[in-house]
């Protein structure tokens, strides 16, 4: 089940509110917890073991870290509660990963090593985790409140708006809304609007976009134009179909009450990658930063580990995306970047961040993103050096006919319009507030009547 279902819509997501608000305050926590297993085990009953495992293993860890009273019993049930979560995540996310590349070394001492093991990703497993860890720090630091019971945390880490694909929630900024929230028909409202804005993005824009990117990712040989034209697509893809769901996501809370922090500000109109990064995913970019760069040491001890820290947080933040050396790279292709600019802070005479001359930081930060987006969405190195040879002109510079016979008109006006609404400062985050109810029925009934026609079209973010 996803938000942009049939099923979802017109059938579990009116059932829950009609529920929840007829259900008494007390017992709401406990209706969310039990709608969000329903709508997780839609996917898969079995891997609900895996939500709840991870949940319990970090409810249970936090809670034995503020009972220890030594400071080396306190270590000990936070390392073995990120532990375990960790490893459960290791296992579904990274055994294949682990395995292909051992393969090589391991033949040559004679081991023989088989790839048949079937393991299924958990979606939103990574998302799981990360909120599950930063639940045991921030409660064995001291930084929020444990969780007043079971359900209430077992609802906090299964919330279906955003278990999924985020953004990425700590506990200590919904524990007081767990305890008390703000109903209203204007709350309500507002939570409708911003749905069906992000239900706009995804459907019209996002999986408008979606086939032309498959199919000049699929070209082995691209021209300049193809390459081009590939990686504008894909770029405006995924900024609309993961800031879509954020604004799913964002929306669905504020129907029963819950603030979720925002996920996207414009990042398309950076002048810097450290801009960018202030600007795309804020709720990931946060967490590396609070629980992996400060940790590592930050800024604090030198200027060698500052270069350092910031490369280790984007090469494991690559990583958390996925188990593929394209991640990895895409993640030390932006470490690089955040690197060079913190040197560049450091040694002019500006607070200014961008590497680049004043006049050129946008066009030349969408240059660098892009270029990024190329391996991250390349299901392979390989694959993402021919992408990048086309780039250069290294098959040719026009389309070709075969894909001017195949890219349908729609497509190319949706990508005109995305790019109309991200470079033109007209982003989601600045409509949220400006959809009237009767523009918000229309864009329902259109995103409706395109729902029925298409096939089933996941939201990118659910593979990692």
């Amino acid at each position: 089940m996803v938000f942009s279902s049939p099923i979802f819509l017109f059938a579990f997501l009116p059932l829950f509110l009609t529920a929840y608000y007829l259900a008494p305050l007390q017992h709401r926590s406990l209706l969310i917890l039990v709608a969000s297993y329903v709508f997780y085990g839609w996917w898969k009953l079995g891997y609900l073991l895996v939500v709840v495992g991870i949940s319990v293993i970090s409810y249970v860890a936090a809670s034995l870290a503020i009972t220890c009273r030594t400071q080396q019993k306190r270590n000990w049930a936070i390392g073995i509660g990120i532990a375990l979560d960790l490893a459960v995540l290791a296992y579904f996310k990274y055994t294949y990963f682990v395995l292909e590349n051992m393969a090589p070394a391991l033949n040559i001492l004679g081991i023989t090593t088989s790839l048949a093991i079937q393991i299924l990703l958990p979606i939103g497993i990574s998302f799981l985790t990360f909120q599950s860890i930063s639940y045991i720090l921030d409660v064995a630091r001291k930084d929020a409140p444990p969780a007043r019971n079971l359900t209430d945390f077992l609802a906090f880490t299964a919330l279906f708006p955003q278990l999924i694909a985020g953004p990425v929630l700590r506990y200590k900024d919904l524990a007081d809304q767990f305890s008390e929230r703000q109903h209203s028909l204007e709350i309500f409202t507002a939570g409708v609007g911003r749905f069906v804005t992000g239900l706009a993005m995804k459907l019209l824009v996002a999986d408008s976009i979606a086939p032309m990117v498959d199919r000049m990712f699929a070209l082995s040989h691209p021209t300049l134009a193809e390459a081009w034209l590939g990686a504008l697509a894909y770029s405006m893809q995924l900024f609309f179909d993961f800031a879509g769901y954020s604004a799913m996501a964002i929306g669905l809370g504020l129907m029963i009450g819950f603030r979720f922090v925002e996920n996207f500000n414009a990042p398309y109109v950076s002048q810097s990658i450290t801009e960018f990064w202030r600007r795309w995913h804020i709720s990931l970019s946060n967490w590396l930063r609070d629980y992996l760069y400060v940790p590592l040491g930050g800024n604090r001890k030198g200027t060698f580990k500052t270069y350092r820290n910031l490369m280790l947080t984007m090469v494991l933040g690559g990583l958390w995306h996925g188990a593929n050396w394209t991640f990895i790279l895409w993640g030390g292709w932006h470490g690089t970047f955040l690197a060079l600019e913190r040197w560049k802070t450091q040694h002019a005479q500006t607070r200014r961040a961008s590497i680049w001359p004043r006049y050129l930081g946008w066009p030349l930060t969408m240059l660098a993103v892009m270029l990024g987006w190329v391996m991250f969405r390349a299901p392979n190195v390989s694959d993402a050096f021919a992408i990048y040879a086309g780039m250069i002109g290294k098959n040719g510079i026009a389309i070709s006919p075969q894909t001017v016979h195949f890219n349908q008109p729609l497509e190319f006006i949706m990508l005109i319009i995305a790019c109309l609404f991200t470079y033109g400062h007209l982003a989601e985050f600045r409509m949220r507030g400006a959809l009237s109810h009767v523009t918000s029925v229309f864009l329902f009934g259109l995103c409706a009547m395109v729902m029925m026609a298409r096939t089933f079209s996941p939201f990118l973010y659910f593979q990692f």
